[in-house]
């Protein structure tokens, strides 16, 4: 039985159906097949999203488009561009700043590739930087968001394996920051090379005014990561007082929130979070057929009867996810892989938060890479170019990325040690 899954499932993405559709028409299709009650259906799938963290999702996902309606990317840009915009190429150090500041409140890859490419990629172009090249730092950059703190992935990854949501936010902050200089020092010898222009230094008045505009905005990213390790609220606590400091620096410090736009705001987290939590709560279905089967066991054996030596294992669940990553969004792989790839990981010794920020960063990295990663395809669209042309100008990007991927499988401690210094 499980084979029909398995095939309805990847015949229902080959038809371009959401995954969360394809997820569950495929659950259907086997309990009916196995002659299973359907009432199994919606009983699993309120298990799966009646967790209390999960509601922090929302909260998080409101405050994010709430500081973005606020006028918080222009403000995040316009600070960068004063900051770095005199280097050679200093628009593109400008998009992968910019992406670093604004991952503190998106959190998910392809929003902050939607928010900052359809401001960076035509500014970009404007200036006499190459479309595809445009296209391929903003989808590149892109993935630093769901690694740096708040980052719904690690939300997503510490209900799945009941990890602490700080440690896991804490243990994404370096591997984030080596992925976003990583990405700059490659964008640099790019721009050095195709003599990309730049900008006349800035005033240290004008840099003062970028970094006073946009405090309020980087504040909210220190007051939710502070106050949750701190234990001075739960994440769900923390997402609504994002909200809450959302609206008032958007309406009276920022001056741009009025009752229409923060209606839309509402709609669209709406529909945001709906998507989620169905796809969640499909998920958890989905999981607990696979367990039935017994196919976390299967995975578990294979994976260890192949080799029992920690970095091998972890090799092949780099390969694993990665590949998976190209062709399924984030939250969803996550969903379904994780906690079955969780165990094997576990019975070679890895620790399970080093294992989360590896499995986010795997996934992460997908979405940029060919020939269907999700965030080229945004990228393109957005800059009119050919998934074809910016695969080939992200391919020194991606490769930077899978060397951060590397160093982050092979030394535990840079994922671990700020955990262990605030939270041990």
């Amino acid at each position: 039985m499980i084979w029909i899954l398995v095939i309805v499932f990847v015949v229902a993405l080959i038809l371009r159906y959401p995954i969360a559709f394809a997820l569950g028409l495929a659950c259907l299709v086997y309990l009916i097949g196995a002659g299973i009650p359907l009432i199994l259906m919606p009983m699993k799938m309120y298990s799966g999203i009646d967790v209390f963290v999960l509601l922090s999702i929302p909260g998080f996902i409101i405050a994010g488009n709430l500081m973005n309606q606020g006028g918080l990317t222009e403000k995040i840009i316009s600070f960068c561009n004063h900051l770095m915009g005199h280097i050679r190429g200093g628009l593109s150090l400008v998009n992968i700043g910019a992406s670093m500041l604004f991952a503190g409140i998106s959190g998910t890859a392809i929003s902050d590739t939607a928010s900052m490419g359809s401001v960076m990629i035509p500014a970009m172009k404007k200036e006499g930087y190459d479309a595809d090249f445009s296209c391929a730092i903003t989808a590149a950059s892109s993935t630093v968001g769901p690694i740096i703190p708040p980052s719904v992935p690690m939300i997503i990854a510490a209900t799945l394996s009941g990890l602490s949501v700080g440690k896991l936010f804490l243990a994404g902050a370096i591997p984030g920051l080596l992925l976003g200089v990583g990405l700059m020092l490659v964008a640099y010898f790019i721009a050095r090379k195709k003599n990309y222009p730049k900008h006349p230094k800035s005033s240290f008045g004008q840099v003062a005014k970028g970094f006073v505009d946009t405090f309020w905005s980087l504040l909210m990213t220190f007051i939710i990561l502070f106050g949750i390790i701190g234990g001075i609220f739960t994440p769900t606590e923390a997402s609504i007082v994002a909200v809450l400091y959302a609206l008032v620096v958007g309406k009276f410090v920022y001056k741009k929130l009025n009752f229409k736009n923060v209606q839309v705001v509402i709609l669209d987290s709406m529909k945001t979070s709906a998507s989620l939590m169905v796809l969640v709560g499909f998920a958890n279905l989905f999981g607990y057929i696979l367990i039935t089967e017994h196919i976390p066991q299967t995975i578990s054996s294979e994976i260890l009867g192949f080799s029992s030596n920690k970095y091998v294992v972890l090799l092949l669940i780099n390969l694993l996810l990665i590949a998976v990553g190209t062709f399924m969004e984030t939250i969803a792989a996550l969903l379904i892989l994780f906690p079955i790839l969780l165990k094997v990981a576990l019975a070679v010794d890895v620790d399970p938060i080093h294992f989360a920020v590896i499995a986010v960063l795997n996934l992460i990295i997908g979405l940029t890479t060919p020939p269907v990663g999700v965030c080229l395809f945004v990228a393109s669209s957005i800059g009119k170019v050919s998934i074809e042309k910016v695969s080939k100008a992200g391919f020194p990007f991606l490769l930077v990325s899978l060397i951060v991927l590397i160093l982050v499988t092979l030394i535990p401690e840079i994922s671990l040690w700020l955990p262990s210094l605030f939270m041990d």
